[in-house]
């Protein structure tokens, strides 16, 4: 009875090594040779998940070794094949930080910054990821000005660029979404003051027009004849800038009424000093 006891443990801990995989049993050694060569394998079999995995192991082995920049590479590489940003972001950016003069380390930098874009949110959301990806852009941009990968972080940087003044745009156009014409004629003139070539110039100027004409025709009498004549201001701006914008009936319709109550207030005011 006590030989059975003792050899049913044995057996199955004899039978849980032998369904172990190789994988999970170089994964858990300290075999540098067969770890490395088994990662790479996984990598040319696209297999980056468990590539990541069996590179990660290796780090601890392979610090202060001549293949130890490999590793490091190759652990962010798999990462962001397998589409983890995040981790690969992390590795690639200690990697660079490690190994500044490796063969890999433009394209580590590169990696990263793909890294960052793919990992910004929609304009609606937080923009702070989207800030620090553009500073680490441009950042590589004054570093390698002649890089093979400066063309992609040029499109980045558009891309990111357009995102924050698509932003700016609608936010101010919020509050004349919410009939806040007021404030929205001071959002909108902030949107260009603070960036006069946003790519949305057109539409900006277009509810500026809008809002202080809107304003004007809510205000009480002896607010309007000013009120109007802002927005005679802001009609002209839009319309010399771009005199075939698709709101110009509806504008010159505007202007012309604008032009009537502003003779008419004229009017009346003449009258009341007499």
């Amino acid at each position: 009875m006590r030989i059975r006891t003792i050899a049913i443990p044995a057996l199955m801990l004899l039978c849980l090594v032998s369904c172990k995989s190789q994988y999970t049993l170089l994964l858990e050694g300290n075999d540098i040779e067969a770890k490395y060569k088994m990662a790479k394998e996984l990598f040319e079999a696209k297999k980056y998940g468990k590539a990541a995995e069996m590179y990660e192991s290796l780090t601890p082995l392979t610090s202060g070794l001549p293949q130890d920049d490999s590793v490091q590479f190759y652990w962010g590489l798999s990462n962001y094949r397998y589409g983890d940003y995040i981790t690969a972001e992390s590795n690639l950016a200690q990697f660079v930080g490690t190994y500044p003069l490796s063969p890999f380390a433009e394209e580590a930098k590169y990696l990263r910054l793909d890294c960052l874009y793919r990992s910004t949110y929609r304009y609606e959301l937080d923009q702070k990821p989207t800030y620090e990806a553009l500073k680490a852009m441009n950042e590589f941009l004054i570093e390698k000005p002649d890089s093979e990968y400066t063309g992609s972080v040029k499109s980045m940087i558009d891309d990111l660029n357009e995102r924050l003044e698509m932003k700016a745009y609608k936010s101010a156009y919020l509050y004349y979404h919410m009939e806040d014409y007021i404030a929205a004629h001071a959002a909108l003139k902030g949107v260009l003051k603070d960036n006069a070539d946003n790519r949305y110039r057109e539409e900006i100027l277009y509810y500026t027009a809008m809002s202080a004409y809107k304003y004007a025709e809510k205000s009480i009498p002896s607010k309007q004849k000013e009120r109007y004549l802002t927005f005679v201001d802001d009609y002209f701006n839009i319309v010399s800038e771009f005199p075939e914008c698709k709101w110009r009936k509806e504008l010159d319709g505007l202007y012309d009424k604008a032009q009537k109550y502003i003779g008419k207030l004229t009017t009346e005011e003449e009258k009341e000093t007499k």
